[in-house]
């Protein structure tokens, strides 16, 4: 298992852009990860085509016991590569998406080429993950019940540790509908949206509850066309966290409840908590291999999501945190500790050995 051949993997990958939703870009990317498979471990890669993109499956025959998961899609736009291109430097490798995750797909490959017979291993690389997955929740979950046990590749938590468990998280938008009216003239006929807004904002703040692990923030607003004119309609969105799925079903139902407090104004919601939950429970078991595998690595619950959430809510055990040693995931300062990537590629070759050894025995 060489570095030097990781990288230049993770430079191919890295230098074929793949924004989310742009269907060109993921195209090429997609058959760019393909590639990258089948010349480390030989079979044919498959893309699933879907209105998001290509999915890239792989399998290495037998019957399924572990689904290598992980997504090509980046958070980048086209273009960002020229502006900060894939380089290595000072034992830190830089470039859009090296860190979340394709660093994770160039050690979770190298780590699979490392075994002798690599029948029961499944990978799906997704198109999608980075705007919820919509597309590809189905086969996700479809894969990881013929599997029974899931590996996910997203960046490494702080200090490189393992991620043992993830909140739930989802977004909503409230859309409020008041009238319009001259500011000046006669700002009493109107109902002024804004308002409205101000007001349902501070019932959503009101929603937070720290000490059960959730949080409810306010991120983007909009309302107003002209500064003479009372506004007729304005957005509120917001981000959720959540660690149960009692909070799940608290918040949900809160939103659901939201009512005007100005007379005619009108409220709608729109959202859901879109990813369930990852309790630490479901990484138990394949956290304790790791911790035989590499004696002190950590886990640690964080509050980012991932497509480890939907595997797990399954009861399929999940381990994910599995990908690059870094930081600055969706930042300019993304990167990836170089020493860390053969150390995580033998971690994947453990645990899958191990897995397929627990699922025979």
């Amino acid at each position: 298992m060489r570095v030097d051949s990781m990288l230049d993997d993770l430079r191919t990958l890295v230098e074929v852009e793949s924004p989310s939703r742009d269907l060109d870009a993921l195209g090429a990317s997609a058959k760019t990860v393909a590639e990258v498979i089948e010349s480390r471990l030989g079979g044919q890669a498959v893309l699933v085509e879907s209105e998001a993109g290509p999915h890239v499956h792989w399998s290495g025959g037998g019957d399924p016991r572990v689904l290598i998961l992980g997504h090509h899609d980046t958070v980048f736009p086209l273009g960002t590569l020229e502006r900060r291109p894939f380089r290595v430097a000072d034992g830190r490798a830089t470039g859009p998406g090296v860190f979340d995750m394709l660093g994770g797909l160039v050690q979770a490959v190298h780590g699979l080429a490392a075994l002798d017979d690599l029948s029961g291993v499944e990978i799906l690389v997704t198109a999608d993950e980075e705007v919820g997955s919509g597309s590809s929740r189905a086969l996700i979950e479809e894969r990881a019940r013929a599997c029974g046990a899931v590996l996910v590749f997203e960046g490494a938590a702080d200090g490189g540790g393992l991620k043992t468990g993830r909140k739930g998280c989802g977004t909503f938008q409230v859309s409020i509908t008041g009238r319009a009216s001259h500011a000046g003239l006669e700002p009493a006929a109107g109902v002024n949206a804004l308002i409205e807004a101000a007001h349902q904002v501070l019932a959503i703040d009101g929603l937070n509850r720290p000490e059960a692990g959730t949080t409810v923030t306010p991120t983007v607003a909009s309302a107003g066309t002209l500064d003479n004119v009372v506004p007729a309609a304005a957005t509120v969105i917001v981000d959720v966290r959540v660690e149960s799925a009692a909070e799940q079903e608290r918040i949900e139902s809160a939103f659901a409840a939201l009512v005007p407090h100005l007379d005619e104004a009108r409220i709608s919601v729109r959202g859901a908590v879109g990813r369930p939950p990852m309790p630490e429970a479901a990484s138990a078991e394949l956290f304790e291999v790791a911790r035989r595998l590499q004696p002190g690595i950590e886990g640690k619950a964080v509050g980012g999501g991932s497509d480890g959430n939907f595997t797990a809510a399954l009861g399929v055990p999940t381990l994910d945190g599995l990908g690059a040693v870094g930081g600055g995931a969706h930042a300019d300062h993304e990167y990836l500790v170089v020493d860390a990537m053969v150390p995580r590629a033998r971690l994947v070759t453990g645990l899958v050995e191990a897995i397929r050894a627990s699922r025979e025995a």
